[in-house]
């Protein structure tokens, strides 16, 4: 085995909270639900030994591994580990006419229509191939063997098809919620799936 990734999604905002897609371009804090779990997930490993983190080029996903960053466990951002940009749909309130549009638009990523962007934003091949370069260069690095990675709800269902192997379309199928975990072992040729969207270390805040 060379490398252990232990995937993981930033906290909650509050365009999570109301339902408001962020995209890539809005650079929204955690609220304090968000970082509620930001502590509950440090306080569930930080004493695991991680060699390097890696977050996106967005303060939620910072925010999220703060008290990780505290402890001087060195970190990198890299933009391309950045949340899908979901163009003029971004930060907006969605109404009926906008939920029938998103919907149809995942539904034709489910039927493979993955080079389809919505309005003003990126495709899933797109980001995919975003999700590719990160991971090359994430596994490239030397003496980092256990890697934990903070990013964002559908560009980790992406990076997890590209890490995994699985069609675009199926990117649904990789469930996901805040500060969840998805653990991985690099084998040198493969990743093999060790845990899926756990929240066990969630388990005792409220709500």
């Amino acid at each position: 085995m060379i490398k252990k990734i232990y995937l993981t999604r930033h906290g909650q905002t509050d365009y999570n909270l109301k339902g408001v897609v962020q995209g890539s371009g809005i650079d929204a804090d955690l609220n304090a639900t968000g970082r509620a779990q930001a502590n509950a997930f440090y306080q569930a490993y930080k004493d695991h030994p991680f060699d390097k983190l890696y977050v996106s080029g967005l303060k939620r996903t910072f925010q999220s591994m703060e008290s990780f960053i505290n402890d001087k466990l060195p970190y990198e951002a890299l933009t391309d580990l950045n949340e899908i940009s979901w163009g003029k749909h971004e930060g907006v309130p969605v109404d009926q006419e906008g939920a029938a549009y998103y919907a149809d638009m995942i539904k034709r990523w489910q039927l493979g229509e993955t080079d389809i962007a919505i309005e003003g934003g990126e495709s899933p091949n797109e980001v995919a191939a975003r999700m590719q370069r990160a991971l090359e260069y994430i596994l490239a690095q030397k003496n980092e063997s256990q890697v934990l990675i903070c990013m964002h709800g559908r560009a980790m269902r992406m990076m997890l098809s590209v890490m995994l192997n699985y069609p675009l379309k199926s990117m649904d199928s990789f469930e996901h919620s805040n500060l969840c975990l998805y653990q991985l072992a690099y084998t040198g040729s493969s990743f093999q799936l060790e845990k899926y969207n756990d929240t066990s270390h969630l388990q005792n805040l409220k709500g």
